[in-house]
């Protein structure tokens, strides 16, 4: 990536600190923006205050540069709120922050992208392809995101490339305020098959990837980055969990005893992090499916992290975690 220039919205924290550092070691020079500067400058990383919910300051923002490569729309998040909790205007913030910015922001840097050939990565969510209570408004901006990128390859073809990272539950500074510790992230990383939660560093990986030349002939795709996803809930169920978990006697045909049970997720992973946040699905994090949280907790810190859902960048009263929520998208 040496001698190309790299954006990263929301780049100040979780998941999207951990994308600027891996361009920045792939040797890009990578810029990234958010509302707020990091608690923690990067080395090698340029930071620039920017609201990407001002179209004018965005546009402003993107007209100065002198070139632009890759532009990587991470900024996002979302406090935990069932729908019945909030007005239509509080989820359409939701959306505005985690649909409406990145297609600012795409809109505002097309023509430094066609001239350099660049390429977008567009930071979704598995929230965006299954329910996810509690986030309803941000899994539906993330099942946007994606159909947007797939529409804006075949529109900008052949001079952009588009490309979504389908993210899953991210460890990162705010996991132990979502899953409560030690044992509440261990517990939330059997439901996946891989055993554990990603880092940033999974997800800068496949970020470069997908910019990268090695990625050339890649447009319009969406790249799962979730270990395997989640183990089905209805072995769960009736006692087949993860690997590891006792296996549960024989049951009649017709359905599990009352009493079946399993250590899989019931609803899905808890809350992740943009890459996601709710990154998925509040069942291990203690929001269990009666509406009553499981533990102590009702919702995420502050939100859902800097942006409300892990990934720093986030305006207003959401500040990226994408890392959790994604264990915060940052």
């Amino acid at each position: 990536m040496r001698g190309h220039t790299v954006l990263v919205t929301g780049g100040t924290r979780g998941v999207g600190a951990g994308i600027a550092r891996a361009f920045a070691d792939a040797g890009a020079r990578v810029l990234t923006c958010a509302r707020r500067p990091p608690e923690q400058p990067l080395d090698g990383v340029e930071f620039t205050p920017l609201d990407l919910r001002d179209p004018l300051a965005v546009r402003a923002f993107f007209d100065a540069l002198p070139r632009l490569d890759v532009l990587v729309n991470n900024a996002g998040g979302t406090p935990y709120r069932r729908l019945l909790d909030a007005d239509a205007e509080r989820h359409a913030k939701v959306l505005e922050l985690n649909l409406t910015a990145p297609l600012t922001a795409s809109l505002a840097a097309y023509e430094q992208l066609r001239r350099s050939r660049g390429s977008i990565v567009m930071i979704g969510s598995v929230s965006g392809g299954r329910p996810s209570p509690g986030s309803a408004a941000y899994g539906a901006a993330k099942a946007g995101l994606a159909h947007l990128a797939a529409s804006m390859a075949v529109e900008w073809a052949p001079h952009v490339r588009v490309n979504t990272l389908v993210v899953g539950m991210v460890r990162t500074e705010q996991s132990a305020a979502h899953y409560g510790g030690p044992d509440g992230i261990a517990a939330v990383a059997r439901t996946v098959p891989l055993g554990r939660l990603a880092t940033p560093v999974d997800v800068g990986a496949a970020a470069v990837f997908l910019a990268s030349d090695a990625a050339a002939y890649i447009s319009g795709a969406s790249l799962q980055v979730h270990g395997g996803g989640e183990w089905p809930a209805f072995l769960g169920a009736v006692g087949r969990g993860p690997a590891g978990d006792p296996v549960a006697p024989e049951r009649p045909a017709d359905g599990p005893t009352a009493s079946g049970k399993g250590r899989g997720s019931s609803d899905g992973p808890a809350a992740c992090a943009e890459g996601g946040g709710p990154a998925d699905g509040p069942a291990a994090a203690g929001e269990g499916r009666s509406g009553d949280p499981g533990s102590s907790r009702e919702g995420w810190p502050g939100g859902a992290g800097p942006s409300g859902e892990g990934r720093s960048g986030g305006a207003g009263p959401y500040q990226e975690v994408r890392g959790e929520r994604r264990g915060e998208r940052g």
